[in-house]
């Protein structure tokens, strides 16, 4: 397990930043998305906690085969997703990733905002994990490196400048001087528990999570002038909105049946014209038909004698009997390349 706490400021007050963040995740998880990949929203719904109060649960499952390093993908079926599940007590919020294909692995991730410049070192004092060892880092959503792929120039806070609220540009030291002012407190738990495997998948995990982080956030304050005029019910509207169209967009449709009257042939065949046609009915092809006059072989001898020690031979096995090889103990089933590894270390 491999702990780390985030911590990101932001330009924005906490108030407004439940609104932008709504926004943001509605948003990006549509631009992100493709034909077949992407983020599907399985519930979003009103939820209740005894502790918690009033809250907000989510359930989505992202689809991203494409985006896995090689060696995952050499194992990873195409239909590979993860589950992201969430519940929304703002200022506090929970999300856990999980995916059945690795029971093994598991992101577990507690969020709490405060109005603050990321000073407060004790925010995380009543969780679970409060006594663990952990590293602190700060992300700077100005001026910190962002992977090449996601750069937009109107997304760079150095330059940008809200036209609606006057704030930005982001300077160097931003975060010393910057009213209003809030920061989200991050505290991300990566579990990945193979040996052998363990630490690197764990640091790859949370250099994917870095960046996400880092993205969502710049995105957020980038866009503020489309979401700052929203009320909450007008941001869930284009949050119901944008999920239709990004479940369309990556190819969720509700399944279809269709009955017909007509009776189907005992040979009809299933699937896309670009599979394999494979007949359904339970009569072998002609070609496969075993002649009625040919001798059938018998299953099995009709008495079964043991060997007697003059048919062993030197190494003690009976002759005729199955050996069964024994796996090499040094072989792995991970690739090994030398390009595959800084793949998985994220270098």
């Amino acid at each position: 397990m491999l702990l780390k706490e985030y911590r990101i400021c932001m330009p924005l007050t906490v108030e407004e930043y439940r609104i932008g963040q709504l926004y943001m995740i509605s948003k990006h998880s549509h631009e992100q998305s493709d034909r077949g990949e992407g983020v599907e929203v399985v519930q979003n719904e009103p939820f209740e906690d005894p502790a918690h109060g009033q809250g907000q649960f989510t359930e989505k499952r992202v689809y991203l085969n494409s985006k896995l390093p090689s060696w995952a993908r050499a194992v990873v079926p195409n239909i590979f997703y993860v589950t992201e599940k969430a519940w929304n007590y703002y200022p506090y919020t929970i999300t856990e990733y999980t995916c059945s294909f690795l029971p093994k692995f598991s992101i577990h991730i507690e969020t709490k905002y405060e109005d603050n410049k990321g000073s407060n070192d004790n925010i995380f004092s009543d969780s679970e994990n409060k006594d663990q060892e952990r590293e602190v880092c700060f992300v700077d959503i100005a001026y910190d490196e962002i992977p090449e792929r996601y750069y937009k120039e109107s997304e760079d806070l150095r330059y940008f400048k809200s036209e609606k609220t006057s704030r930005g540009m982001l300077q160097e030291g931003w975060r010393d001087t910057q009213e209003p002012i809030m920061c989200s407190y991050k505290l991300v738990t990566v579990k990945f528990e193979v040996w052998g495997l363990q630490t690197r998948v764990e640091q790859f995990v949370h250099k994917v999570v870095r960046d996400v982080l880092l993205l969502g956030h710049r995105q957020a304050f980038a866009w503020v002038d489309e979401w700052i005029d929203m009320t909450m019910d007008e941001v869930r509207e284009y949050e119901r909105t944008i999920q239709e169209a990004t479940n369309e967009k990556i190819g969720i449709f509700p399944p279809s049946i269709s009955i017909s009257e007509m009776p189907l042939s005992s040979c009809t065949l299933s699937g896309p014209a670009s599979a394999p046609t494979t007949p359904l009915c339970t009569d072998a092809p002609e070609f496969l038909s075993v002649p009625k006059d040919r001798a059938r072989k018998k299953s099995a001898p009709e008495t079964l004698t043991l060997p007697d020690s003059a048919t062993q031979n030197q190494s003690g096995v009976p002759q005729g009997s199955m050996l069964v090889p024994v796996p090499n103990q040094n072989h792995s089933p991970w690739p090994s390349s030398d390009s595959d590894q800084a793949e998985l270390g994220g270098e």
